[in-house]
């Protein structure tokens, strides 16, 4: 595997745009890390790369880069980075074997759900505390919902 690597300093936000070339497939892997986050790197390379499994720019199958490259092209600690991949693999997005990589796992649905629902929650709270602010009640916040969920149909219907 070959990699091409651009990277950009910008304040302190560190961009890295990772092209892994591999059998004629290109990967393309976008990291942004930031020492002004909260979260720790290793948390940062963890969510954005399930981030990309989800989205989809990760297909089941796709081969990573090596925990030692991705170290490099980052500029981190390979303990950083392995930690990163152990944790994709404890959540079930990645499988690694010895000798052979790190690909990404055949999708979950019982896994992508779970996630899917954490969100939810996550947004539900943001929504329900930001109703709160608004003197808004939970009835209000019901028929919100509701509307949507009514406008959402009424444009399927129409299609």
């Amino acid at each position: 595997m070959t990699n091409e690597c651009n990277s950009y300093i910008v304040y302190s936000v560190y961009i890295v745009y990772i092209h892994y070339i591999n059998e004629s497939e290109v990967i393309n892997l976008n990291i942004v890390l930031s020492n002004q986050s909260d979260k720790p790197i290793y948390q940062q390379i963890t969510d954005q790369v399930r981030e990309s499994i989800l989205k989809g720019d990760l297909q089941e199958g796709d081969l990573l880069p090596s925990i030692r490259s991705l170290a490099k092209d980052l500029r981190i600690s390979v303990i950083t980075t392995k930690r990163a991949y152990d944790e994709l693999e404890q959540e079930g997005f990645i499988i690694s074997t010895v000798g052979k990589g790190s690909f990404v796992a055949p999708k979950n649905l019982d896994l992508l759900r779970e996630v899917n629902l954490r969100q939810l929650e996550e947004l539900l709270q943001q929504a329900l505390e930001l109703s709160i602010e608004c003197n808004l009640t939970t009835d209000d916040l019901i028929k919100m919902i509701s509307l949507f969920s009514n406008e959402g149909a009424e444009h399927n219907d129409n299609d």
